[in-house]
């Protein structure tokens, strides 16, 4: 049976890129002064950090249930059943909007819920192709990405908290204390959350911070820093050139991983802002 895996923008698969790799991806929609923008469609990561720059009223959204069903119904007509993996279910509602939809089809669509961000989601559509590929259906797949869900970190080192302030998640009073300090707060994903994890006082303080932490994971829940049992990516927001230096160094603490750098998705660079730093551990399966 063909099996199609399907995943969003968020995992920082391009379409362009999709194609290459034979997996298909939902752009993720923005709202930016009032006019409707997809995420690779109409609106390229350079264009949305400069709207950003320029203090336009950037708002996400999640995918219409509409343009769900209509992606799930056409490839429906080449392929028996489909694996659908959405951004987490913690940071957005476009996962449970997806578990309803697929009631409707019998089984033939699986949507995964697997806590999934940016580079650890993609790295989980990646899953998804191979675990076809070994002769898994739809159903097996999903069970087996959500029980393998709290196998991937993500700590993210901040720029400014100046996005933070404007959406309410933090307090006006916090962000004003926070660049004076000139503090660079590090935050985590563990699952559904996105969570403080840490404050830095200098750029070169935060990478440590965040490589000290893999490690730490990589020892206490991923069996050990094995280049054959663990994948290493790097994320940035818009800063792309620190992203590449930042790999070098992970490179110099974790000699012989292959490490994989993309940009993060924008559904959360609109809440955090450009000049952001990343980095993530994925389990391999």
């Amino acid at each position: 049976m063909k099996i199609a895996i399907v995943t969003d923008s968020n995992s920082g698969i391009t379409q362009v890129q999709a194609k290459a790799m034979g997996i298909h991806v939902l752009p993720m929609p923005f709202m930016i002064n009032e006019e409707n923008y997809f995420e690779d469609i109409n609106l390229t990561q350079e264009e949305f950090y400069q709207k950003l720059a320029n203090g336009d009223d950037v708002v996400t959204s999640q995918p219409s249930p509409e343009s769900v069903l209509e992606l799930w119904d056409e490839l429906l007509k080449e392929y028996g059943q489909i694996v659908h993996i959405p951004m987490s279910s913690g940071l957005s509602g476009s996962c449970q909007s997806a578990v309803m939809l697929s009631r409707d089809y019998d089984g033939r669509v699986q949507v995964v819920n697997n806590q999934r961000i940016s580079v650890t989601q993609r790295q989980s559509a990646l899953d998804a192709l191979e675990l076809a590929a070994r002769g898994m259906d739809a159903e097996q797949i999903k069970d087996f990405l959500e029980a393998d869900k709290y196998n991937s970190s993500i700590y993210i080192m901040l720029d400014t908290l100046y996005y933070l302030k404007k959406g309410g998640r933090i307090t006006p009073a916090a962000a004003a204390l926070g660049t004076l300090l000139k503090l660079k707060p590090v935050l985590q994903i563990q699952g559904e959350r996105l969570d403080a994890f840490a404050k830095a006082r200098t750029t070169g303080q935060g990478k440590s911070i965040m490589i000290n932490a893999l490690k730490n994971d990589m020892n206490s829940r991923f069996g050990g820093v094995d280049k054959d049992r663990i994948r290493l990516q790097v994320a940035h927001t818009n800063n792309h050139e620190a992203a590449q230096a930042l790999k070098e160094e992970l490179l110099e603490e974790f000699p012989g991983f292959e490490i994989h750098v993309d940009p993060l998705s924008l559904s959360v660079a609109c809440h955090i802002g450009p000049g952001s730093l990343a980095v993530a551990c994925t389990k391999n399966i």
